[in-house]
């Protein structure tokens, strides 16, 4: 089993080598925002625990993420894990290294997307995503053949992220740095860390992630 870490500011591309990856390698996603959806309608204890503090507006705990990817983890998977948007902190990278070891399994590798900051703007100022199957396209770089319509699924409800513009962008790439960029020399210093050319074309990320990942 390869569980795998993916790093990277927003907009560089976790999502997309993820799904290629689930796809490959049957791997198995766990990004901290599906799940938390997820749970708020499952009907476990701990999706209970959920819905009540989103109810509240409250901010939901490491303890309860943890506990969500816990679940997950009992429930096994082929390939492995892909942990996209958690750990964020040094907190919660400590917290996510306890729980593999109780569980018996390690990370094989964490990968880093490493991406310009100024083509990043330019790359999620023109995003956008169908609502259907969450294929991603792009104004300048991948519009979709017929405009209004997914390519994939044919659905006509495409939608950009309220926050991906310039202005908001730079203030999450502020708070990427400051919280999340100290799991970069955390990672370094396990043995654990590869960095990819997050500017490449998707496909050229894939293979530079593929080699990373069959090196160990």
């Amino acid at each position: 089993m390869t569980n795998i870490i993916l790093l990277g500011p927003p907009g560089a591309g976790k999502g997309t080598q993820a799904k290629k990856l689930v796809d490959e390698r049957q791997m198995v996603q766990l990004s901290t925002g599906d799940m938390l959806r997820e749970a708020q309608t499952s009907g476990t204890e701990m999706g209970k625990r959920v819905a009540d503090v989103m109810a509240l507006g409250q901010l939901v705990t490491d303890e309860i993420v943890i506990g969500l990817i816990e679940e997950k983890l009992n429930g096994g998977a082929a390939g492995g894990f892909i942990f996209d948007g958690f750990p964020r902190t040094l907190k919660q990278a400590d917290a996510l290294g306890e729980l593999l070891a109780r569980k018996g399994q390690e990370l094989a590798s964490v990968i880093e997307i490493q991406v310009d900051d100024a083509a990043l703007v330019a790359r999620v100022s023109g995003r956008f995503t169908c609502r259907s199957c969450g294929e991603v396209y792009h104004d300048e770089t991948k519009p979709t053949k017929v405009p209004g319509t997914c390519d994939q699924c044919g659905g006509t409800e495409l939608n950009r992220r309220a926050d991906d513009n310039a202005e908001a962008l730079k203030t999450r790439l502020m708070e990427y740095y400051k919280k999340t960029s100290p799991l970069i020399g955390y990672y370094y210093a396990k043995g654990k860390l590869a960095g990819v050319d997050g500017m490449a074309e998707p496909d050229a990320v894939a293979v530079a992630v593929a080699k990373v990942l069959d090196k160990r």
